[in-house]
């Protein structure tokens, strides 16, 4: 059993167990929630969301996946990014008109794009622009819903970032921000190198006994604990570790409850959930529109079985239902031991899948 194991808050929000799925650009909808939720995540957020686009939406069927959420999967957070305090703050009120239970701000997002808009990322080093969406943000918001934020330790690591760093932590925790996502990497550095955990601890202790949650390089339940221990946050997020392994929550929690180690799942768990995952995404976006977007977690799961370059070869070329149930019936109806999926998974996804952590 884990000692110690801190009890996460977000303000008067009860999350408990502290380790939660991190908002995922493209990946944490609604099914991926709920999967994870189901296997022992107690929070997630969603995917990031543009202030501008949220603003303009129409309630279309085509649209209706972006604010969809369900009674099974609360307490959900929605994720904003954007560039403009005003549209950033009616943006929030999207999110909270559509059920989420908590406004998350994007000031952490590396990617290139993004950062030439003036979102995400680039706000570290603006932190009078940084903080006036967040006074917006909360004030536009109802007391009641906790507003938090993501960040990264800064745009790169010259004392300059440092201290913009650290003008908008305090800047928000005064704001009334109730908690903060710190990811310990710079902006600049995007995925390249390990995350600093030394860094996270720096801003632990000088945070006190207000709510910081680590993120970066969380790939296993013992990763997500070493930070806890190691750097005294009060809960992590876990991100790409999560995409096509939503067992590490349960593995979490069966590490938490003294299980050394928790084992990885079966095949025929493995087959189970891939199954469940193609119902709930077909249920929210329809048959024809299913098999493209499942094909990209299909290859995550693959990582998790022991033939695993074979299934990702079978995986990568589903079209539809049919093609996903061939390969289940091919791949994963004789059961068996699965395999935690190997780290060079994710350090070799992380090239292409340096966006997704928004």
């Amino acid at each position: 059993m884990i000692a110690n194991l801190p009890t996460l808050r977000i303000d008067s929000l009860h999350i408990g167990f502290p380790v939660v799925q991190a908002a995922l650009s493209g990946y944490s909808d609604w099914p991926m929630r709920v999967i994870a939720k189901r296997l022992g995540a107690p929070y997630t957020l969603c995917e990031v969301m543009l202030d501008q686009f949220l603003v303009e939406v129409k309630r279309r069927a085509r649209n209706r996946h972006f604010l969809y959420i369900s009674d099974e999967e609360h307490p959900v957070a929605g994720q904003l990014m954007g560039a403009e305090p005003e549209q950033f703050a009616a943006g929030a009120l999207r999110l909270v008109e559509a059920g989420f239970d908590v406004i998350d701000i994007n000031f952490g997002c590396p990617v290139k794009k993004v950062l030439g808009r003036c979102r995400g990322g680039f706000h570290l080093g603006q932190p009078a622009t940084a903080l006036e969406i967040v006074r917006r943000t909360r004030d536009a918001v109802p007391a009641a819903i906790p507003v938090t934020v993501k960040m990264r330790s800064g745009i790169d690591d010259s004392a300059h970032s440092r201290d913009c760093f650290y003008q908008i932590l305090d800047g928000s925790f005064d704001a009334g921000v109730a908690a903060i996502a710190v990811h310990g990497r710079t902006v600049q550095q995007r995925y390249v190198g390990p995350s600093r955990w030394e860094f996270l601890s720096e801003v632990k202790r000088h945070a006190g006994d207000r709510t910081i949650l680590g993120s970066g390089d969380l790939f296993s339940a013992q990763d997500c604990f070493d930070m806890i221990e190691q750097t005294g946050v009060d809960g992590v997020t876990v991100a790409r570790g999560a995409i096509g392994n939503p067992w590490i929550f349960s593995q979490c929690r069966a590490l938490a409850a003294g299980q050394q180690p928790p084992p990885p799942p079966t095949i025929h768990q493995q087959r189970d959930v891939l199954r469940e995952h193609w119902r709930l995404a077909e249920q929210l976006y329809g048959e024809r529109r299913v098999g493209r977007l499942m094909r990209k977690f299909g290859v995550k799961y693959s990582a998790s079985h022991p033939s695993h370059a074979q299934v990702r070869g079978d995986l990568v070329r589903v079209r539809d239902g049919a093609d996903w149930e061939r390969v289940l019936e091919r791949w994963y109806m004789r059961d068996g031991p699965g395999q935690y999926p190997p780290r060079s998974v994710h350090l070799n996804d992380s090239v292409h899948l340096n966006d997704k952590e928004c």
